[in-house]
């Protein structure tokens, strides 16, 4: 049996043993699509959503000199109190805003702060809202707890820009949240800031908790400002904001994460934190401290790389036939449709098959988008150029009428 279909037989299995709420939680399309490539030769992938460039050097040394301190036991259950520090002081200066250590706690990656945040407000009966597409994180999580999920639909040829009044719109007397992620995963989007004003005024009139999903916060191009929800809420009582070390650094592998609410918010994540992973890893929480503190020279190189690969990949989009893509604005992401009823999943298992180029489905990432497909830029430039030299004569033999 192949480890695909073992996985498959995994996710799928209605053994009476499991919790009937882990069903919600959905095939991996990612998973899938990159289990059924490693068994193949000569594949190219723009698939993966992580960066490709090494970790700063600054970064790995204060991993490994921790190690070598001896800094290898438990921290505070909230997180290290250095970074905890380090990371207060960051926020509180790029966004004018007076944050305390006790705003903040660190988690193992960003997952777990989103598994802790989207868990703990979710229940039976009550309602969220959440973007589509999205990162398939969310709705499945709230899903498992009860909770009823309303997706707002966004569209490649207005960038998927998320409409605040529909969001508005959607808002139920039983809704508890609304889920954000800016810059987005799958699509790269960045909302501006007249979408978070609207969206943060009508939730804190409402009492409705804002959970912002803000991992891809430094990947910004043009020069832009990123506009996050801690730059344009008045209070943190309702306000719920991810992110890490994860893609700004290189660091995924190490799984340093963070939570930033209230700190009445934050007192009550601390103890469910204590029950699921504890602490988060103490030498990569030290590499998270000496990331903060080394200065600016990575991000803006890395920028520079990821900005070139963009400006590249979205001109070979326009150049291909069936795909209808847009600029995206962040993250290293951009997410073409094909024409209105075709089957990306069907798409992306046949590009792969034939031509050797590994994409991710559209419908991984919600219901609005199943003729869509997720072309990931963290991936060298050749990579890049070489895929399309497969996509594009393939995409010619295509007849999707």
């Amino acid at each position: 049996m192949s480890l695909s279909t073992l996985d498959i037989d995994l996710y799928e299995s209605e053994d009476p043993i499991w919790n009937p709420a882990m069903m919600a939680i959905p095939v991996p399309g990612i998973r899938k699509m990159v289990n059924m490539a490693a068994a193949m030769e000569d594949v190219i992938h723009l698939s993966i959503g992580q960066p490709d460039l090494p970790a700063p050097e600054n970064v790995v040394n204060a991993a490994v000199e921790a190690l070598r301190a001896g800094q290898t036991g438990y921290t505070m259950d909230a997180g290290l109190p250095e970074l905890l520090e380090s990371l207060a002081l960051y926020y509180g200066q790029r966004y004018q805003r007076e944050l305390s250590p006790d705003n903040i706690m660190i988690t193992t990656g960003a997952t777990e702060a989103l598994y802790l945040a989207l868990t703990a407000v979710s229940a039976p009966g009550r309602h969220f809202i959440v973007p589509d597409p999205a990162f398939m994180l969310y709705a499945p999580l709230l899903r498992m707890n009860g909770g009823e999920v309303t997706e707002i639909a966004t569209r490649a040829e207005k960038n998927h820009q998320l409409d605040p009044q529909e969001v508005i719109d959607a808002i139920q007397p039983n809704t508890y949240a609304i889920i954000l992620n800016s810059p987005s995963n799958p699509t790269g989007t960045v909302y501006p800031k007249e979408t978070l004003e609207a969206i943060l005024q009508e939730a804190a009139y409402r009492g409705i908790e804002v959970i912002s999903d803000e991992v891809y916060d430094h990947l910004i191009y043009d020069g832009k400002e990123y506009p996050s929800v801690l730059g344009h809420t008045s209070d943190l009582d309702n306000v719920m904001v991810v992110s890490s070390f994860s893609k700004t650094y290189s660091m995924a592998g190490m799984r340093i994460g963070w939570i930033i609410a209230s700190q009445g918010a934050i007192k009550r994540l601390r103890r469910y934190h204590m029950f699921t992973t504890t602490v988060a890893n103490t030498p990569c929480q030290w590499a998270g401290v000496a990331a903060l503190n080394g200065g600016s020279h990575f991000i803006d190189s890395m920028l520079a790389e990821y900005t070139r690969r963009r400006d590249r990949l979205v001109e070979l989009v326009e150049q291909t036939p069936h795909l209808t893509g847009y600029k995206p604005e962040g993250a290293f992401y951009l997410f073409p449709s094909l024409p209105e009823g075709v089957n990306g999943t069907n798409v992306a298992l046949r590009l792969l098959k034939e031509t050797g180029v590994c994409t991710i489905p559209g419908e991984t990432f919600g219901h609005s988008c199943s003729n869509a497909l997720r072309l990931s830029y963290s991936t060298s430039l050749d990579n890049i150029e070489q895929a399309f030299e497969r996509i594009i004569p393939w995409m010619h033999k295509q007849d999707f009428s």
